[in-house]
């Protein structure tokens, strides 16, 4: 096919496939390196439904022929990430920050769309430790370990020391094995940007060697509404030197980097990223992509890639020819917010590379999405194929059971684990005993 005759079928395609399932897209999948990109479709009111919470009771998540799930903690307070100490202890990170204040109308609107998604705990503020001393599946110990935190999200363990990312600074703590508590409020490596903090989350993870830290910036409005000066260092990955708290700016465009991870085999920095809304049910893809040391990802000025977003003034086409595209896109407004790279293996030939992705679910679209973990396979340090559905059955009659948030890989025991947020509990998984 000449590239005028595919230039001309692209689009004659996507449309019979939005006709094929009833106009609205529900089927269309924007999966893959190459997702279909619709036309944009505003409304003053965009389409909006999530899932309400209702318990698990005697339920559990869905997972693969050959794996078992358990739940490990229960009743802890919006657990967002997790990180495995080598000795293999759990900690979880706990909390709940933001509150920007709402400018428009919509915003009021869709506030209290989402918070009916919202199991009403108040975030702990917290790390907490989980402890299976013996071994035995059993977490005996649950307790809490750092208090006094601000909104913490993104974890890291680093030459001894663990690292958190508060939603409004980084802190390292000290670090003896075996801990069951660490008192005192921690030095701060550096300020994070916290004015207003629309997309409050701030992930972090450690370079393959240590010496640097990455923290994801997500953006203070949905496509820059509040006036781009309070966007100064949004939007953005900072490059932090673990030993100074030295930062440098690494990544722009890039409106909110949910969760950051170190691929295994190349070492480099990838990242699950949620990008904006209000352009209808299909735009626009949330993503997985490699982050490009000085890319340009096009937020707000355009999305995937090049196409330019005509709700943003002024418009900056310089900044809009430099923009990078993606590497995955993972459907839109799924809403990642966990990425773990497996090591060690994985889970096996069908598990051995690639990334589990925490999918916390959509809000803006009528139909839900998310709302599971999935696994994308990797070979030569790249994504192949399409996502699988790895973790699900937290939705039940278009109600939430549960809301993945965080997902790690533990190689040494050979676990994911998931913290849910819709249901306050720390999920394993773990390959069955044969």
């Amino acid at each position: 096919m000449t590239g005028a005759l595919r230039s001309a079928a692209a689009p004659l395609a996507l449309a019979l496939a939005l006709a094929a399932c009833g106009g609205d897209g529900r089927n269309l999948d924007q999966t893959g390196a190459q997702p279909p990109i619709p036309e944009r479709s505003e409304t003053l009111l965009p389409p909006m439904k999530i899932a309400k919470p209702t318990p698990w009771g005697e339920a559990k998540p869905t997972v693969p022929a050959g794996f078992t799930i358990s739940a490990i903690a229960t009743g802890l307070k919006v657990p967002r990430q997790i990180l495995v100490l080598p000795n293999g202890d759990v900690l979880v990170a706990e909390g709940l920050g933001g509150g920007a204040p709402k400018l428009r109308p919509k915003d009021v609107i869709a506030g209290y769309i989402k918070s009916k998604g919202k199991t009403g705990v108040k975030g702990g503020d917290r790390l907490t430790l989980l402890r299976d001393a013996d071994g035995d599946g059993t977490y005996e110990l649950n307790t809490p370990f750092i208090e006094n935190l601000n909104a913490p999200y993104g974890l890291a363990f680093v030459n001894g020391a663990i690292y958190v990312a508060n939603q409004d600074a980084l802190l390292r703590f000290a670090y003896t094995d075996g801990a069951t508590r660490i008192a005192g409020a921690g030095e701060e490596v550096t300020k994070l940007p916290s004015a207003v903090n629309h997309h409050w989350t701030k992930a972090l993870t450690a370079s393959a060697d240590g010496t640097k830290l990455y923290v994801g910036i997500g953006s203070n409005s949905n496509v820059g509404e509040r006036g781009m000066e309070i966007e100064e260092e949004r939007a953005v990955i900072w490059e932090i030197d673990a030993a100074t708290g030295a930062r440098r700016t690494f990544v722009t465009g890039i409106r909110n980097p949910t969760a950051l991870a170190i691929e295994p085999t190349s070492s480099e920095l990838w990242s699950v990223v949620n990008e904006r809304d209000e352009l209808g049910a299909h735009l626009v893809p949330d993503y997985l992509t490699q982050v490009r040391e000085g890319a340009f990802y096009g937020w707000p000025y355009s999305y995937w890639g090049k196409t330019v977003d005509p709700r943003v003034r002024p418009q900056k086409p310089e900044l809009v020819a430099k923009a990078v595209t993606p590497d995955y896109a993972l459907g839109s407004h799924v809403a990642p917010l966990g990425l773990s790279f497996v090591t060690g293996g994985g889970f096996g030939p069908a598990y051995a590379s690639g990334a589990f992705i925490g999918e916390h679910g959509s809000w803006n679209r009528k139909d839900l999405a998310g709302y599971k973990v999935t696994f994308v396979q990797f070979a030569g340090g790249r994504p192949v194929g399409k996502p699988r559905d790895f973790v699900t059955g937290f939705i039940a009659d278009g109600k939430a059971r549960g809301r993945p948030v965080g997902v790690t890989y533990d190689a040494t025991r050979k676990a994911l684990f998931i913290a849910d947020d819709g249901s306050n509990t720390v999920w394993k998984v773990t390959a069955a005993t044969p």
